[in-house]
C-alpha cells in the first residue's frame, strides 16, 4: 500500500533529517571538502553518478548539502532539488542550462534578475525578451513560436506584486516545447505550488522566506532530475554550491517556515487593509485586497496571499523617503 504523503508542515521538520544516519535531531555540519572511498571502483561509481555518495563539497556531494536538498525537494513536491550559494546563483545556472535558445521574462522581476537578463546574458548571445504584464497575451504566443526555450516569471512580482496565471503560461510554453520557470520567492511554498500548476522548474532566493532570519544567503532550484542535471553541471563548474555551514543553517530555518509565513501573511493582510485608510497613501498593492487587479486570480492560484505589501505615497520620491524615515519598527535593509 502506498504511503500517504506527509503534510508540508511535517516535511519542513523531518524531510532530510535522517539522511545522515547520525541520530541527531538537526542536520549536522559536515565540514569536509573532500571524502575518501573504500575502493577505486566505488569512487568511479560515485563520480559517474551511478551511486549516491559523498565526493567533493564544490560538487554538492556533501552530506549536509544533500540533507538540505532532501528537505528542499519536499517543500515544492518535486523529485529533486539543488541548493545554491544565493538566489542569483540558482537563477544564473538555470538560465545558462536551459535558456540558450532564448528567454522570455514576463512582468517585473528582482533588480539583479533584470540586470542579468537585460545586460549580461546578451553578452553571451542569449537572446532575452522582457514583456510587460499588459503585453503577455498579445506577444507571448509569437515569441514562443519563434523558438525561445524558456518562459520565466515571478508571481507575485517584485516590487509591484503583480500576479500571473502560471497554469496558462505553462500550457502556452509546453505547446511550443519551451520550459516554464517560476521564481516562487515572493509567495513561498506555503502560499503557492507552481509545479502543481504546470511549471517545470521552481527557483527560490532562500535568503528570504526559506531562511527567514536575515542570517544566511542561499538559493534553490526544484524540479525533475533530467532538468536539474544540466543545472548541476553549471553549479559544479561555477562553484555555486552553498557551504555546509549555510546548508545546516537553512535546514534549521525551514523547520519553522510554515508557522512564520502563515503569521506573516495574516499580519500583512491586516496591515494592507489598514493602509488603505491612511491619508497620504495613494495606492496599496496586495493580492489579498479586492482592489488588487489580479485578486480573483490570486484567490484561485494561491493558498495564501503572502507578506509583501507595496504602497504608493503622495509626494513622489521625497514623500516616499520621508515616510520611510519616519518608520519606527522597520529596519531599512534591502531584503524581504
Amino acid at each position: 500500500m502506498q504511503e500517504r504523503p506527509l503534510h508540508l508542515d511535517t516535511d519542513c521538520v523531518h524531510a532530510g533529517e535522517d539522511d545522515l544516519g547520525t541520530g541527531a535531531p538537526l542536520t549536522p555540519i559536515v565540514q569536509g571538502s573532500t571524502f575518501g572511498f573504500a575502493s577505486t571502483a566505488e569512487m568511479e561509481e560515485i563520480v559517474a553518478g551511478r551511486m549516491r555518495g559523498n565526493l567533493y563539497t564544490r560538487y554538492g556531494y556533501n552530506p549536509t548539502i544533500r540533507a538540505l536538498e532532501a528537505k528542499l525537494e519536499a517543500l515544492e513536491g518535486s523529485s529533486h532539488a539543488l541548493a545554491f550559494s544565493s538566489g542569483m546563483a540558482a537563477l544564473s545556472a538555470t538560465f545558462l542550462a536551459h535558456g540558450r535558445g532564448g528567454i522570455v521574462c514576463v512582468g517585473d522581476a528582482y533588480g539583479g534578475t533584470m540586470e542579468l537578463l537585460g545586460e549580461q546574458l546578451p553578452l553571451l548571445d542569449i537572446e532575452t525578451h522582457l514583456l510587460l504584464g499588459s503585453e503577455l497575451h498579445e506577444r507571448l504566443p509569437g515569441l514562443l513560436a519563434s523558438g525561445v526555450s524558456m518562459v520565466f516569471l515571478e508571481t507575485p512580482t517584485n516590487p509591484q506584486v503583480e500576479v500571473f496565471d502560471i497554469e496558462w503560461i505553462a500550457r502556452q510554453a509546453h505547446v511550443h516545447g519551451a520550459l516554464a520557470v517560476v521564481d516562487n520567492t515572493f509567495a513561498s511554498p506555503v502560499n503557492q505550488r507552481p509545479l502543481d500548476l504546470g511549471a517545470d522548474l521552481v527557483v527560490h532566493s532562500a535568503t528570504k522566506y526559506l531562511g527567514g532570519h536575515s542570517d544566511l544567503t542561499a538559493g534553490a532550484v526544484m524540479g525533475p532530475h533530467e532538468l536539474l542535471l544540466p543545472i548541476w553541471n553549471w553549479r559544479k563548474n561555477l562553484g555555486q554550491a552553498p557551504s555546509p555551514e549555510t546548508a545546516a543553517l537553512l535546514a534549521r530555518s525551514i523547520r519553522t517556515l510554515p508557522v512564520r509565513v502563515r503569521q506573516q501573511t495574516a499580519s500583512a493582510e491586516l496591515v494592507a487593509r489598514a493602509l488603505e485608510q491612511v491619508p497620504g497613501v495613494e495606492r496599496v498593492l496586495y493580492p489579498g485586497l479586492a482592489s488588487h487587479p489580479q485578486h480573483e486570480l490570486a484567490r484561485r492560484q494561491m493558498l495564501g496571499f503572502g507578506a509583501m505589501v507595496t504602497i504608493e505615497v503622495a509626494g513622489g520620491r521625497a514623500g516616499c523617503a520621508a515616510a520611510a524615515d519616519r518608520l519606527q519598527l522597520f529596519t531599512m535593509a534591502p531584503s524581504l
